[in-house]
C-alpha cells in the first residue's frame, strides 16, 4: 500500500510537490541544513521503558536546536525515545517522499494546508477525539477532509517589514511616519537620494537564491493574491486574475531600488545575507517574519527597543486599518501507516508539546510561536506582541492566502521571472505571464 501511494506521489511531483518548501523557514539554522542534507538527533534515555517511539520531519530549520532539545526533555521525562530530523530549506516535501519511502517512516510531518494535504491524506491518521484536538482554541486551526481530522495547526505567525527604528530615526523618520505605500515609498527613496551621507540602504537584499526567493515568490505574492480574494468574495481560485499585479510591481520594484545592492546581484544574494545586511545595520528595512525574532535579537544582536515590525503596503485596500501579515500554514500530521504504539507515542508527545510548562516555554520563548492551544505560554517575541497590539487597537491582518498557489512549480516559475526581471534579462510581462497563465496551468494540471 505504501509503496503504491508514493508511487503515486512521485508521479505527481512537479505538478504539487514541496508546497511547504521556503514558507515561513529561513536559512537553514545548521551545517547539515545548509549543505542539503538533514540535521538529526535522537533523544532516548538509557532506559527505556514506554512502548513506541516518536520520529519528527521538522518543517522550521530556524528552529531545529530548539526542537531537539525538547525532544531530550520528553526522553528524560518519559523515555520515549524521540528523533528529530530537520529538512533543509526548500527541501522539505523532497525530504518527506525520501524518508516516508523507509521501513522506520516518520510518525510526525506536516503539510501546509487543503493543497498539501491532497497528496498526504492517504497517509494522515484521524485526529477526531483525539487529546490535542480538544486542546485546540478554535476548530479554525483543525484541518479536515470531510469529517475527519487530519491536520492540526501548531503555529500562528506574522509576516511583514522589520525596521531598524535607530536607523530611522538617524534618516529623521519613525515607525508612525509609515502608514502606506506612499509614506514607505516616500522614506525609502529619501534614504536612497542620501544613502552615502547616512551610511545605510532602505532594504536589505531582495536575495532570489533558494534560501530567499520565498520571502518574494510566496510572502510578497501573498498580497495581490490577498487583496484580489477579497475584492472577488473568494478564498481560491483555479483561474488568478492577477488585478493588483501592478501593485506587486510597485512593491517589489521599490526593494530592488532602494537596497544594499544593485538589481542585477539578487539571484545569488541568500537569506544569510539579507539577515547579516540587517544585523550589520546596513539597511532599514528586512522583510520577513517573527520566526525571525530570535535570530536579530540576543548576544550582539538588536534589544526590543531597536526593533519594530510594520505591514507590508502596497497601495490597496484601506492602509490605515491594515495589520501585518498573519496565519499559518504549519499543519501536524500523524502518519496513520505507523504502529499502534508508535502512533499513540506520537499523539502523546505533541499534546505534551501544547500542555506542559516545558513544551509551552519552548514553543513560546526558545521558538517565538503563537500556539492555538488552551494551554498556551504568553510569547515574549516582540513581533508577535506588536501583532496582537494591532489587532486589538482594529488593525485587520493579512491573512495567508498563498496556501492556495497551485504548485512549487507554479512559485518557481514565478521566482525565475522575478529574477530575470531584476537582472534585466526578463520583462515584467514576463512576471504577469508566469502569475497568470502558469496559475491556470498548474491548476489545470492538478485537476486532470
Amino acid at each position: 500500500m505504501k509503496a503504491k501511494k508514493l508511487l503515486s506521489l512521485g508521479l505527481a511531483g512537479t505538478m504539487a510537490a514541496a508546497l511547504l518548501a521556503g514558507c515561513t523557514s529561513g536559512a537553514p539554522s545548521s551545517s547539515a541544513a545548509a549543505s542539503g542534507d538533514t540535521a538529526t538527533s535522537e533523544a532516548t534515555a538509557a532506559t527505556t521503558t514506554a512502548a513506541g517511539k516518536v520520529y519528527y520531519l521538522n518543517f522550521k530549520p530556524e528552529q531545529d536546536e530548539q526542537w531537539q532539545a525538547l525532544a531530550k526533555v520528553y526522553t528524560e521525562q518519559t523515555g520515549v525515545p524521540v528523533t528529530v530530523v530537520t529538512a533543509a530549506s526548500g527541501e522539505y516535501e523532497t525530504t518527506l517522499m525520501s524518508e516516508m519511502a523507509k521501513s522506520d517512516a516518520p510518525t510526525l510531518f506536516q503539510v501546509n494546508g487543503p493543497i498539501g494535504l491532497a497528496n498526504w491524506k492517504d497517509y494522515c491518521y484521524d485526529l477526531t477525539g483525539s487529546d490535542i484536538v480538544g486542546q485546540l482554541t478554535s476548530d479554525t486551526y483543525a484541518l479536515k477532509d470531510g469529517d475527519a481530522t487530519l491536520g492540526i495547526g501548531y503555529v500562528i505567525e506574522s509576516y511583514g517589514l522589520i525596521a531598524n527604528k535607530t536607523l530611522l530615526e538617524k534618516a529623521g523618520y519613525t515607525v508612525d511616519d509609515i502608514k502606506s505605500f506612499e509614506d514607505l515609498k516616500k522614506v525609502a527613496e529619501d534614504i536612497t537620494a542620501r544613502k552615502d551621507e547616512l551610511g545605510f540602504a532602505a532594504f536589505s537584499s531582495a536575495g532570489m537564491d533558494a534560501s530567499s526567493d520565498w520571502r518574494y515568490k510566496t510572502h510578497l505574492a501573498n498580497l495581490p493574491i490577498y487583496f484580489e480574494y477579497q475584492e472577488d468574495g473568494i478564498t481560491s481560485t483555479d483561474a488568478i486574475k492577477g488585478t493588483y499585479l501592478d501593485n506587486y510591481k510597485a512593491i517589489f520594484d521599490l526593494y530592488i531600488n532602494n537596497s544594499t545592492c544593485a538589481p542585477t546581484e539578487l539571484a545569488g544574494k541568500t537569506a544569510d545575507d539579507s539577515r547579516n545586511e540587517f544585523l550589520a545595520g546596513e539597511a532599514a528595512f528586512y522583510q520577513n517574519g517573527s520566526w525571525e525574532y530570535v535570530n536579530l535579537t540576543g548576544e550582539n544582536g538588536f534589544t526590543d527597543d531597536d526593533l519594530a515590525m510594520i505591514p507590508i503596503y502596497i497601495g490597496v485596500g484601506d492602509e490605515a486599518n491594515q495589520g501585518l501579515c498573519t496565519g499559518t500554514e504549519n499543519y501536524w500530521c500523524v502518519n496513520k501507516e505507523a504502529s499502534e504504539e508508535d502512533i499513540q507515542a506520537t499523539l502523546d508527545f505533541i499534546n505534551w508539546c501544547v500542555t506542559s510548562e516545558e513544551g509551552t516555554t519552548a514553543m513560546a520563548n526558545e521558538m517565538g510561536f503563537v500556539i492555538p492551544f488552551k494551554g498556551a505560554a504568553e510569547s515574549t517575541n516582540l513581533f508577535v506582541k506588536q501583532d496582537q497590539e494591532m489587532t486589538a487597537a482594529g488593525k485587520v491582518p493579512v491573512s495567508w492566502n498563498f496556501t492556495t498557489m497551485p504548485s512549487e512549480n507554479w512559485k518557481n516559475g514565478l521566482g525565475s521571472a522575478l529574477t530575470a526581471y531584476a537582472a534585466g534579462t526578463g520583462t515584467w510581462d514576463g512576471v504577469v505571464t508566469a502569475f497568470v497563465d502558469g496559475w491556470a496551468t498548474e491548476a489545470a494540471l492538478n485537476a486532470a
